[in-house]
């Protein structure tokens, strides 16, 4: 009996691979291309996770197809790779599928939503982690890999191996920190070490060099060297993220999941798996895309952020605010009055709603102005949260409709002709210093002109707090704002009742 179709890992031997190997991974390729494309909208973004996983599904079906286990003939000697199968091997591979699954499950439907970033970042770290033990898989045992030849590991085989653990291996420590700063177990202040720019530029040049030395070693002299580079990748990671501070993190979650798409890449050139490349390739590539469109948001240099903070203020994001200016306070029932009789009414939610858990209760209040006649939309920032389309995805299980909430270009002109801006825990972007104070760190980040609006509710704990960027925000002074001062979802839950 043979193997059903040739393995991915003979392109790297030169030997040809099995046209229905090819057709198969293309096609799970041409469903992650459809995936992404659903992605971009939240009206689509269910067919497009549909799309992924039949992708996901065909690819995994291809790779244990096309890796079935055997063992020799019970009546003749044969050769592994055409022996019967080994059902014990493969039953193996199953349980640990099985396993993923049950904990990957379990940890979807206990997680609550404002968790997702972090959660995001330690499936980052996996996908590193695993990028790494490939790695080293391929390097203890390549004739398993097809990457064997006459004097060893090839040369290139070598390079794409080294590349895939060095880039893995950051994703893994620098997805751990991340994770660390948004569930809260580290500070999400930057950490700025003494000469870190030095540090993190020699550990670069220090994980190039010993690549290239690996590629160039014989046999005996490889283990020093690549341990070497693992162990240096590790700790860039872990240097990368650490200045990085809070109010960068959605940039963070998205250049970590671009490095890790970058790893799967690199492995799949090691393992000649074309869906490897090609899912990599698309994760990594969108990933660099989406944080560059973040970076222009928030007003901060692409090269910095991936630099580790290089370039970064130290004596930015002290988070004290100015003296106390006199500002205006309000009650749910002053707030209930206004909206009531406004005509419409643009909401800006963020991170603050998302701690409060308050979206359900701001969809209830939409819902019932709208039924009082008043013309409700919500308002998202793109670095809104704490990962890329957070307060999106809030709102989206609040069962508000994707027709109602606009990005900040196609709103920002209506705040004008708007009654009431309601900010419910959002505040650097809404700040107007980004577009007067050229001293503010946040000075040319695009913001929501709720200043122009007649009416602003500004929902916060209190007064003694700022956002991420540490600076004050004029809005809590304006003549027409009005200070609601209270956990989100209590007080949008009083208005509700005071609307009613």
């Amino acid at each position: 009996m043979t193997i059903f179709f040739a393995t991915p890992a003979s392109a790297s031997t030169g030997a040809p691979v099995n046209p229905w190997v090819a057709l198969a991974y293309l096609a799970a390729g041409v469903f992650f291309i459809l995936a992404l494309r659903g992605l971009s909208s939240p009206a689509t973004s269910r067919t497009g996770n549909r799309f992924g996983m039949i992708g996901m599904l065909i690819a995994v079906v291809t790779t244990l197809i096309t890796h079935f286990p055997t063992t020799g003939s019970p009546e003749s000697a044969l050769p592994v790779d055409e022996g019967w199968p080994d059902l014990f091997s493969f039953g193996e591979i199953f349980i640990a599928i099985a396993i993923g699954a049950i904990i990957g499950i379990t940890i979807a439907r206990r997680i609550a939503m404002t968790s997702m970033p972090e959660l995001v970042a330690a499936f980052h770290s996996l996908v590193g982690l695993a990028a790494v033990l490939v790695g080293w898989a391929a390097y203890l045992n390549p004739g398993a890999f097809g990457i064997l030849a006459a004097d060893g590991i090839a040369p290139v085989s070598k390079v794409e191996m080294g590349l895939g653990i060095a880039i893995g291996a950051i994703t893994f420590s620098g997805s751990v920190i991340a994770f660390a700063k948004l569930s809260g177990r580290m500070s999400g202040s930057p950490i700025l070490l003494p000469a870190r720019h030095v540090i993190n530029l020699g550990t670069l040049a220090a994980i190039i060099v010993l690549t290239a030395l690996f590629a160039m070693a014989g046999p005996a002299e490889t283990m020093p060297l690549i341990i070497g580079l693992t162990v240096l990748a590790f700790l860039i990671g872990f240097l990368l993220i650490i200045p990085i501070g809070g109010a960068d993190m959605p940039v963070v979650v998205s250049m970590l999941n671009s490095y890790s798409g970058w790893a799967a890449a690199a492995m799949g050139f090691t393992l000649g798996n074309t869906a490897m490349i090609i899912t990599g390739a698309l994760v990594g590539s969108s990933g660099a895309i989406l944080s560059y469109i973040m970076c222009r948001a928030m007003n901060r240099s692409f090269i910095s952020v991936i630099a580790g903070g290089f370039g970064a203020d130290e004596s930015a994001g002290g988070g004290e605010a100015k003296e106390q200016r006199p500002y205006k306070q309000g009650s749910a029932e002053d707030a209930a009055f206004m909206l009531e009789q406004a005509e419409k009414v643009i909401i800006i939610p963020g991170y603050g709603m998302a701690v409060a858990q308050a979206q359900h209760a701001l969809r209830e209040m939409a819902d019932v102005l709208e039924e009082k006649g008043v013309e409700v939309k919500f308002a998202i920032h793109p670095v809104a949260g704490r990962m890329p389309g957070h307060m999106n995805v809030l709102l989206a299980e609040a069962s508000v409709d994707y027709d109602k909430v606009f990005e900040l270009e196609d709103i920002n002109s209506e705040f004008a002709q708007a009654d009431v801006a309601f900010i419910i825990g959002a505040n650097d972007v809404v700040n107007p210093a980004a577009k007067t104070d050229k001293s503010s760190p946040i000075y040319g980040m695009p913001v929501f002109d709720v200043d122009k609006a007649k009416q602003v509710f500004f929902i916060k704990r209190s007064m003694g707090g700022v956002g991420y960027a540490g600076v004050d925000n004029d809005v809590f002074y304006m003549d027409q704002t009005m200070m609601l001062l209270s956990d989100a979802k209590k007080m949008v839950e009083e208005i509700v009742k005071a609307l009613d």
